[in-house]
């Protein structure tokens, strides 16, 4: 791992996050990594990006990530930070890893995630996009489109879970409209 990478993660560890109890309930404030060692529950975000054609943009972690390394994700989001609503995490987080800017967010559901690797309350956002994504090499390494309504997961491929859960659900919620 490269000097820039150890200084990123350094300062992603120190980023102070709010963390809630498992009513989505605050709890207080925190750093990122005293959040991770204690498996204290964070609130995070997760946006749905589709084209105008409803292919939906599924991107692959770098690496380094501490949860679900080099796994696929089919939503971009992260952690919501100290002082900001879950709205304004998700915009940050777009931008940050996607270069997704300027876009309106539409809020769907917040949901309660838990499993052997991680807890968090997740609210989840989609929006459309069909410009230009400009990605963060810390966080994202590739990208591609599929039809989420298509098998569309590959055998040789790992998939961050929380949002698999997140984009059944969606998905789920979007057919019963």
């Amino acid at each position: 791992m490269g000097p820039e990478i150890e200084a990123y993660l350094a300062a992603s560890a120190a980023e102070l996050v709010i963390y809630v109890d498992e009513a989505d309930q605050p709890l207080g404030v925190t750093a990122r990594g005293s959040m991770q060692r204690q498996r204290l529950i964070p609130r995070c975000s997760f946006i749905f990006v589709f084209n105008s054609t409803g292919q939906l943009c599924v991107h692959q972690r770098a690496a380094h990530k501490r949860l679900y390394p080099g796994a696929w994700d089919v939503a971009a989001g992260g952690v919501v930070a100290a002082g900001e609503t879950y709205l304004e995490g998700a915009t940050r987080e777009l931008w940050e890893e996607l270069g997704v800017n300027g876009v309106e967010l539409k809020s769907h559901f917040r949901f309660f995630y838990q499993s052997s690797e991680s807890r968090l309350w997740g609210s989840v956002f989609s929006c459309t996009w069909d410009g230009l994504l400009s990605l963060q090499p810390e966080e994202v390494v590739a990208v591609r489109w599929v039809d989420p309504h298509q098998p569309w997961q590959r055998e040789d491929e790992c998939y961050a879970p929380d949002s698999l859960q997140a984009l059944g659900m969606l998905l789920s919620d979007c057919a019963s409209d």
